[in-house]
């Protein structure tokens, strides 16, 4: 890779420092580097982190100034085909997340139209279906990795059937999926893997169409290109996993480890709810989001911005920002002004974000009323994350139960 120009003092998004405590990392930036700090990503790629609550919001609400079209990164030249990140930022894509002005308006109505005629009943009972599945595979045995065994198996499941996919391909997206987003060796082998398996959906579906979201995109009166839903399934797919998966582990982290929540473990409805919002504060799943492009030369958080530098959106970072948060725990419980699901015309619509809780908060509520004595298998300080620079997850998370029989599909 060509080495390419990083400002002085830049922050690695990667290593130990930033795997092991990361907002502690971002709280170190905001103070050594201000509301904007220049970071580098893997193969000395400079960029820009907003880690600032307000500079976040006023970049993410001037799609003009602060672009999503990523074919104005002045970086392109130094980035070789094979770079591990790629598949997360993207060149010329036809999916939703380059299309900007009134394109992406129209599309993103596809895809909340989309969403938004799915049955609720429908969903909770395929989110209801693989959860029990899945505790059927580990609860004889009294102990489980719950984020390799449980996690990171459920929303893909629930989201491929939604999608339309038969349950036998479902299952394969899974591994597919977390290679592109961990950005690691294996992350365009995964991406190529995912195309693949979206554009036979859509031949399928075009031949034997049904009720279901790849269907309903389709027939939108938008009359999108087969490539355009291709694309953007494979966004919503790995929007709505990976986070969802994060989510839920995550939120069982939280809930196994914090005297609060220990009282009501055994099936306290109010406990995972508030748990779940407490994640999206505290230990968001989409820590970092790639990002935006600056129009022409600018100014933000004190920084001069050049035409073309990539900022990236510090999501975790901007919802412990001390200038609107200088009680940490005030903006908890209730509250839903974090940018867990970002901001402006950019951010995850609406259904979208029903869609992901509503597998998130099922997929907790069955763990904890099949196995109700869930406990850590583990000292708490031995659990450790993905080095992914987008999301905030566990590699695992060993629990131990009572050993209980399969249901089989009975309940």
């Amino acid at each position: 890779m060509t080495q390419c120009p990083v400002p002085h003092g830049s922050v690695p998004l990667s290593g130990p420092r930033f795997q092991d405590d990361p907002l502690r990392l971002y709280r170190d930036m905001r103070r050594d580097h201000g509301a904007v700090a220049p970071v580098v990503l893997d193969g000395g790629v400079p960029a820009w982190l907003i880690v600032g609550y307000r500079e976040l919001h006023q970049v993410t609400s001037d799609p003009v100034l602060y672009s999503r079209d990523s074919e104005l990164w002045n970086q392109w030249d130094n980035i070789p085909e094979d770079w591990p990140l790629r598949p997360m930022i993207g060149r010329k894509q036809a999916s939703i997340l380059y299309t900007v002005g009134e394109r992406h308006t129209v599309r993103a109505a596809m895809i909340s139209n989309a969403l938004e005629a799915v049955d609720p009943f429908l969903l909770k009972g395929y989110a209801e279906e693989f959860a029990d599945s899945l505790i059927d595979e580990f609860c004889a045995a009294g102990r489980t990795d719950i984020i390799a065994a449980y996690a990171m198996r459920l929303p893909a499941r629930v989201l491929a059937k939604l999608y339309g996919f038969s349950d036998e391909i479902g299952g394969p997206l899974v591994a597919a999926l977390n290679d592109l987003i961990n950005g690691g060796e294996r992350a365009l082998e995964g991406q190529q893997h995912l195309g693949g398996a979206m554009y036979q959906l859509l031949a399928d579906k075009h031949a034997e169409p049904g009720d279901d979201v790849a269907t309903r995109m389709l027939n939108d009166p938008g009359g999108f290109t087969d490539e355009e839903v291709a694309e953007d399934l494979m966004v919503m797919m790995a929007a709505g996993h990976q986070p969802s998966a994060d989510w839920i582990g995550n939120s069982l982290r939280l809930m196994l480890t914090d005297d609060r929540f220990a009282a009501s473990l055994s099936g306290g409805r109010h406990s995972v709810a508030e748990a779940m919002n407490e994640v999206l504060w505290e230990d968001t799943p989409t820590q970092n989001v790639a990002g935006r492009w600056a129009s022409r030369d600018t100014h933000l958080g004190g920084r001069h911005i050049r035409a073309g530098d990539m900022l990236l959106l510090g999501i975790a970072a901007a919802n412990g920002d001390p200038q609107v948060r200088t009680d940490g725990s005030t903006l908890t419980g209730g509250n839903n002004a974090f940018l867990s699901f970002g901001h402006g015309e950019h951010r995850c619509p609406f259904p979208a974000q029903e869609t992901a809780e509503v597998i998130s908060r099922t997929g907790i509520e069955v763990l904890l009323d099949r196995l109700p004595d869930l406990d850590l298998d583990v000292p708490e300080d031995r659990l450790t994350r993905r080095p992914s620079p987008w999301l905030a997850g566990l590699t695992d998370l060993p629990v131990h139960f009572t050993p209980t029989p399969a249901l089989g599909g009975q309940k």
